[in-house]
């Protein structure tokens, strides 16, 4: 007993051997191991008692009546599913196709005869260790696998808020904006916004967060709360571009930054207001001649600088009814190829020359991507709004609502701004904002 490899944890072995002797004499050896012992004449008995009592471990005579070995290996291993049962085949057999036979047929190991006890114990416990890994890995995938569900069910049910926050705004609605986003994970760290200003202005704001996924997406929210907040309450593009700055500075991580695109689209002023930061170019695209005018990135991104160092300054392009604008975030230009290379500017600038109809302009760039046989690195999108006539007058949505019932009928109200106020204060919103809180 001294001598035999010493045993890892007491086993169930299944014993399928046709010779009387030979049974006797492996079981004889298996129990002085410490182990439990089942044993059978043929394949089928060794397939019955195996469905019944799942031995851990099978040593399996390759020739037998009724049933061979190999056809019984087969239909254990068929029985024994993902979990490894190791099966060693005891084998008279000398040539090598006969060998590769036994391990063909599911057995992991053969034992030649007669047996030796020292390589025998020897076997079951390399057996015993590779069973044990096998768990152990099935083990570790499950978790793994639950855990991935939970996350996943977390994260849909953030998205779903998320989505509901991030497209409150008209980017749905408004007839005048076609878009395209395809995210990289579940989360898109490309966020897009749009809502009407309450003098009939649209603002648009494209942005990419570093990264992304669920970590790109998470500043999303409260830049999409600055945004639809004050572009109701009547703000322009500096006071909202200096607030959602400063937010984004207060709560981010050092490494987290967003690249946007802030637009101001005016049917009545017949122009575009642009700020931009970090952001590939965008165009403006003037029907009537075909000319496209670049949108440069001037700025550093929103959440890098102080309110003291941030520049929120902005340019104003002249746009005619029909006219586009067109914005694009870096995972266009970042889609890569088989061979690493970047679909990048220049092929974008091709797309653009040869497009003919500007309704198609979206269809001939997601064919160009097509046609590159791209890889996305990066989350995709694309956004095109067309300065339309007429765009209706839209009320921001009250702070406060009730049922409408009890409405002032009749009030004043009167407010004082001296001169040192109104040199740094616009006070139009915040009036605008108290009129829209009274129902009626």
């Amino acid at each position: 007993m001294s001598a035999l490899a010493p045993v890892l944890e007491a086993l169930t072995i299944l014993i399928a051997e046709d010779s009387a002797a030979d049974r006797l004499l492996l079981a004889s050896i298996i129990r002085r191991q410490g182990h439990q012992v089942l044993t059978v004449s043929n394949g089928a008995e060794a397939i019955e008692v195996f469905a019944r009592e799942r031995p851990q471990l099978v040593l399996m005579d390759a020739l037998m009546p009724v049933m061979d070995g190999f056809e019984a290996a087969r239909q254990i291993k068929q029985l024994a599913g993902e979990a490894l049962v190791p099966i060693i085949f005891l084998t008279s057999l000398r040539e090598s196709e006969a060998l590769a036979q036994c391990l063909d047929a599911g057995g992991d190991d053969f034992l030649p005869k007669p047996y030796n006890p020292l390589i025998l114990a020897a076997k079951i416990n390399a057996m015993d260790r590779l069973r044990r890994l096998q768990a152990t890995v099935l083990q570790q995938r499950d978790l793994i696998a639950r855990h991935h569900e939970h996350l996943m069910h977390e994260q849909r049910a953030a998205k779903a808020v998320f989505d509901k926050v991030a497209h409150s705004g008209c980017i749905n609605a408004a007839p005048n904006i076609r878009y395209l986003q395809s995210p990289y994970a579940l989360f898109n760290g490309d966020l897009l916004l749009a809502a009407y200003t309450p003098s009939g202005d649209m603002h648009v704001l494209l942005g990419d967060f570093t990264g992304h996924g669920l970590p790109a997406a998470i500043g999303a929210m409260p830049l999409a709360e600055v945004f639809y907040g004050m572009t109701a309450k009547g703000y322009g593009l500096t006071q909202t571009l200096r607030e959602m700055n400063a937010k984004l500075k207060r709560i981010l991580p050092v490494d987290m930054f967003c690249c946007a695109t802030l637009l101001c689209l005016s049917a009545q002023r017949r122009a575009v207001e642009v700020w931009s930061g970090g952001m590939p170019e965008g165009y403006v695209h003037e029907i009537a001649t075909g000319r496209r005018t670049p949108l440069m990135s001037r700025h550093l991104p929103l959440g890098v600088l102080s309110a003291e160092a941030f520049d929120d300054s902005t340019e104003v392009w002249p746009m005619a009814l029909g006219d586009r604008v067109f914005l694009l975030s870096d995972g266009v230009l970042d889609t890569a190829d088989a061979n690493d290379q970047l679909f990048g500017a220049e092929r974008l600038q091709q797309v653009f020359a040869a497009n003919r109809e500007p309704d198609r302009l979206f269809e001939d760039i997601e064919q160009a991507l097509a046609a590159f046989r791209g890889q996305a690195r990066d989350d995709v999108s694309m956004v095109e709004i067309t300065l339309q006539a007429g765009q209706p007058l839209r009320a921001a949505e009250p702070m406060y609502a009730d049922s409408g019932q009890s409405c002032p009928l009749d009030w004043s109200g009167s407010f004082e701004f001296r001169a040192q106020t109104l040199r740094t204060y616009n006070p139009l919103p915040y009036l605008l904002q108290l009129l829209l809180e009274i129902h009626g």
